[in-house]
């Protein structure tokens, strides 16, 4: 079984002392792929790092949305050059945050301009939402997003909401909120979600799956997360294996 973390932070200060460990334990649950998403600079140089060193990791560079008023020609010009590395295949995360404390305007702003570099650049977007459902698949589909793709991280929607997005051509990406008890609307969401559209991933090391949920999160945990929703559809973790694996390799456009 090969699975693939499409959306975890191991260049988060969180893992500066143990990250070789923490791939090691990754590939013993039979994690052998993962993308780690840049967020500022020293993550984004410490992605870079990793991307060089480990051949199963592949990076994302991307302006959060809270950080939306950092962003200018000069960050933009720096994620153009970061694509000169083969694997870096993805810009994000990018989005909408209606939690945090940034204007909604410049949060739309930062978004759309981000959404047009990634046409611009023919690359996939991963993003981030919260709160903000309708911007989110407003600025999506009148960015025709469903040119290169794009992956909503830690989707945390209804039903509803997954049929619309995936109306857009878009990847949802189950993480461990899927396993939280308060967390039905989003398992029904997974359950109408076509397989060939599913990806799963940690977010570490932020929301850890149960029974682990509270401790810091990481790739290895990815399992837990693929072997719940596998129950949930009373199919083999297996085979979910080698769906999410198949569909992040096609939407990072990697053989």
């Amino acid at each position: 079984m090969k699975i693939f973390d499409s959306h975890t932070h191991i260049n988060a200060p969180e893992f500066n002392d143990d990250i070789p460990d923490v791939i090691f334990r990754a590939r013993a649950l039979d994690v052998t792929a993962m993308l780690v998403i840049g967020y500022d600079d020293a993550s984004t140089q410490k992605m870079e790092e990793l991307v060089s060193n480990f051949p199963e990791i592949y990076g994302a560079v991307g302006c959060h949305p809270e950080d939306a008023a950092k962003y200018d020609q000069k960050l933009a010009a720096k994620f153009k050059k970061a694509f000169q590395n083969s694997k870096i295949r993805v810009l994000g995360e990018i989005g909408l945050d209606y939690h945090c404390n940034v204007a909604h305007s410049l949060q739309k702003k930062i978004f759309e301009q981000q959404l047009k570099l990634a046409r611009k650049l023919k690359v996939p977007v991963s993003i981030h939402n919260r709160d903000a459902f309708a911007d989110v698949y407003q600025l999506l589909r009148d960015n025709k997003v469903w040119e290169n793709g794009a992956i909503m991280h830690s989707f945390n929607g209804d039903a509803q909401w997954a049929e619309k997005f995936l109306s857009l051509g878009v990847y949802l990406s189950y993480s461990g909120v899927s396993t939280f008890k308060n967390a039905s609307e989003v398992r029904e969401a997974f359950k109408a979600t076509p397989l060939d559209k599913v990806l799963v991933e940690t977010d570490a090391p932020y929301l850890a799956p149960v029974p682990y949920r509270g401790t810091r999160n990481e790739p290895g945990f990815t399992r837990y997360t693929l072997e719940f929703l596998a129950q949930q559809r009373q199919i083999s973790a297996e085979l979910l294996a080698k769906k999410t694996y198949e569909n992040t390799k096609r939407i990072l456009g990697i053989q």
